[in-house]
């Protein structure tokens, strides 16, 4: 069934967008037709994740009927459809996130899955963001300002009677400091979707240009996003039929 998913957080810097975009790339490993937004106008980073920084033609082309949404869309090398927004400080003064709800049945025409990278905080954008999902996916880290902020938006959500899936947790540690899954789906009341492991590979994607599901595909954050991602879109995955060899992680620890 095609859904528009919203990746949100509250909050900046949780690791939304890498969110976005790996989810986005694993739904498409799984031979689903997936669409990536970025519903972040203001400070885009789609583009930059995927290689794409500067697009003829991007979202706010589209929301200011300059041009069709079909002309606004690139596929990456994998299959994978994104729609960038503009870099330029120019556009920030002729922003209109309210009229993303105007397109969601052009999203849906072009893929099956549309996810859609927010606006971090609850101004206009992430509101407008919020206001076209079927679904909407937060993002947080295992601290406390992270998890206030993703509390909020939960509420924002609900008021817009939209249904919140669960949490995704990012940049996990695993010590005695950070707060425990459980904690989390206790203080915000909502099934936890799956940890993300704080992991170097990230930052490596994120250099090359590329999701870290493409350009490391058998890493533990790859493996935790594929996860998500199938439980998502409803198939089967196994992570551990998935994971490294012996011989790789070997290498790794010894930075070979």
């Amino acid at each position: 069934m095609a859904k528009v998913i919203v990746i949100t957080s509250g909050k900046g810097g949780v690791g939304k967008t890498t969110t976005a975009v790996n989810l986005g790339a694993a739904m498409n490993s799984f031979g689903k037709d997936v669409l990536i937004v970025d519903g972040n106008l203001s400070t885009p980073n789609l583009g930059i994740h995927l290689g794409s920084p500067e697009v003829p033609v991007n979202l706010n082309h589209i929301l200011s009927k300059k041009a069709e949404v079909l002309e606004g869309v690139y596929e990456h090398e994998s299959g994978l459809k994104i729609i960038p927004s503009s870099l330029s400080v120019k556009e920030l003064g002729n922003l209109k996130p309210e009229r993303l709800k105007d397109y969601k049945k052009d999203f849906l025409d072009i893929s099956e899955y549309v996810i859609i990278d927010c606006a971090a905080g609850l101004g206009c954008e992430a509101l407008a963001a919020i206001d076209i999902a079927d679904e909407v996916v937060i993002v947080t880290n295992p601290e406390m300002p992270a998890i206030t902020d993703a509390l909020k938006t939960i509420k924002v959500a609900e008021q817009k009677k939209k249904p919140v899936s669960g949490v995704i947790m990012t940049r996990v540690k695993k010590n005695d400091v950070e707060i425990q899954p459980d904690t989390v789906k206790e203080m915000l009341e909502i099934p936890v979707l799956g940890m993300i492991p704080e992991d170097l590979d990230v930052q490596r994607a994120l250099n090359s240009k590329d999701a870290i599901v493409h350009v490391f595909p058998k890493s533990k954050p790859s493996r935790a996003y594929k996860e998500i991602a199938a439980k998502l879109v409803g198939v089967e995955y196994d992570s551990d039929e998935d994971r490294e060899s012996l011989w790789v992680r070997i290498s790794k620890s010894f930075g070979w």
